[in-house]
């Protein structure tokens, strides 16, 4: 589970987080102005992301699948995620390309498709189902995918007038994607 960070009585803002650096490793989202630490991920949920990179840099440009790429998103303060998985556009490539930090900020195009994989507990469910959904979508990202390993189902939501509607995947359905649309992987077979 992820903590906030409380060193300060007042919220960061955007170019705060980008600045900040408090000499350790530790990942952080800015979330409504507060730095929360991202635990490291659980064994399982990095193999789930090892196992959609490879299978997405079949149909897409292997740089354009990456991990680590930060985004800011619209929350009630500044509020920047890093999704377990990214697949740029060809412009949303362009606009990190050569940049000291893959970053993508509210200025700049957003990528094509993002990947959470969720981990337990209500906290993180509620985060990557409700708060990132909402961001997501406000950011118009084409396509957000809702790995879940609990439920063994994916939710795609896709970016349809301003909002994301919502396909739930079954374990044995196929995946069918408006951004990789050769995918042919079903639940069952991302989540082994």
């Amino acid at each position: 589970m992820s903590q906030a960070l409380q060193t300060e009585s007042q919220s960061l803002t955007f170019e705060d987080y980008l600045r900040h650096d408090d000499g350790t490793d530790t990942r952080y989202e800015l979330v409504n102005g507060a730095l929360v630490a991202m635990p490291p991920e659980s064994d399982e949920n990095l193999s789930i992301a090892r196992k959609l990179l490879l299978e997405l840099i079949k149909y897409v440009p292997a740089d354009w699948v990456v991990w680590g790429t930060e985004i800011e998103v619209t929350g009630r303060r500044a509020t920047a995620r890093i999704p377990d998985l990214l697949v740029h556009t060809e412009d949303s490539k362009a606009a990190v390309a050569g940049a000291s930090r893959a970053t993508l900020t509210r200025d700049m195009p957003p990528p094509a498709l993002v990947v959470e994989v969720v981990s337990p507990g209500q906290v993180n469910r509620d985060r990557d189902y409700r708060h990132k959904r909402t961001e997501y979508a406000a950011r118009g990202i084409a396509e957000y995918w809702i790995v879940d390993p609990e439920t063994r189902q994916v939710t795609l939501c896709l970016w349809v007038n301003g909002q994301y509607e919502d396909r739930v995947y079954g374990e044995a359905e196929a995946i069918q994607s408006t951004v990789v649309p050769a995918w042919a992987l079903t639940p069952a077979e991302i989540l082994g």
